[in-house]
């Protein structure tokens, strides 16, 4: 099987030679080729040279064209700083007082410098390895979104101060989603992630009002597209884990923090769940002993459909024997 044919087999409950690894590479990526982050982020060229890479010489069975919360946002006009080899930096919210709103330009994917950018490495994931490896793009969910425009304080307070107002913003925000993913797709992409980390700092019942509806009808434009979608929420999700079930998302990323059996418990196979092992104390941190241990623990735990990951982004400076010792595990696990 190749890492295409596994993948979809794996989404579809069915047999396969071993479990999928679907862990997120971003910074251990551009550093392992030898490339500072600020081109990772900014050069489709060096992401994709980047993922081939980690995808050849660890078992990686998916190529991503992520990189970092602010495409969207960079080409809605938000100011994004690129150190030399340092994580992206907003200094300044775009959005400063509800005023601001009616101002907002929505940019549209193929012509925004930063999203276009991710349409580019998509086309290329395709060229190279269509249908060998799943190519996953990537959209932020509608609360994340208003977050990078607004600034995670001020959106917390939104929530409870003008929530009408805050429907209006998220409203955009699921436009521009929406359009981005389509675009995605049409450029060649298998999989639309999408990212709504700050939904594990919200109660449910904000999360069933700010989130899920949204998430829903981004997920509905990927189906309806012909793609696969892909839920992934930073952070310990298990109070809102029934609600992002109802997501439409095909494959749900778990924390670490999330207990995996009783999150396959409730599950019960109904869609495919990703991770879960602790990315520091296991990956960073761990022996390649203690790595393939939690490998083959998750894969135990997880269900039939389980994809194998860290519970969030591999981090850099992971030990290159760590990555190996998830690989060998993963080659006997079915």
């Amino acid at each position: 099987m190749n890492s295409y044919e596994r993948f979809v087999a794996r989404l579809k409950g069915q047999p396969v030679d071993r479990v999928p690894n679907f862990d997120i590479l971003m910074t251990f990526a551009a550093h392992y080729i030898g490339q500072p982050l600020s081109r990772y982020y900014l050069d489709h060229r060096v992401l994709v040279e980047a993922n081939l890479a980690v995808a050849a010489d660890f078992g990686i069975d998916i190529l991503q064209a992520i990189s970092d919360p602010y495409r969207e946002a960079a080409d809605f006009g938000l100011e994004v700083e690129f150190p030399a080899d340092g994580l992206p930096i907003s200094r300044r919210p775009l959005i400063l007082e509800p005023e601001d709103l009616k101002k907002l330009v929505p940019p549209k994917p193929e012509t925004g410098r930063r999203m276009s950018d991710r349409l580019e490495a998509i086309r290329r994931f395709r060229e190279q390895a269509g249908g060998e490896i799943p190519i996953m793009g990537w959209v932020e969910g509608a609360l994340a979104e208003a977050c990078d425009l607004r600034g995670m304080s001020q959106v917390m307070l939104d929530l409870f101060d003008r929530p009408e107002w805050l429907t209006e913003l998220l409203e955009v925000c699921t436009e521009v989603a929406i359009a981005f993913a389509r675009a995605q797709v049409q450029a060649g992409a298998d999989i639309i992630g999408l990212g709504d980390a700050v939904c594990s700092q919200i109660s449910p019942r904000m999360y069933r009002q700010f989130a899920l509806p949204y998430e829903q009808r981004i997920f509905q434009a990927v189906h309806e597209m012909g793609a696969v979608a892909r839920l992934h929420i930073c952070g310990n999700t298990t109070r809102i884990l029934p609600d992002m079930l109802q997501s439409g998302a095909d494959i749900v990323d778990l924390d670490w923090m999330v207990d995996l059996g009783k999150a396959a418990q409730l599950n019960a196979d109904r869609v495919a769940l990703c991770g879960n092992f602790d990315p520091v104390a296991v990956m960073l941190q761990g022996t390649p002993e203690r790595v393939r241990a939690a490998t083959r623990e998750c894969v135990q735990k997880g269900g039939k459909r389980l994809f194998s990951a860290a519970g969030c982004e591999i981090p850099d400076g992971t030990p290159v024997a760590n990555l190996l010792a998830q690989r060998e595990a993963l080659s006997s696990a079915r």
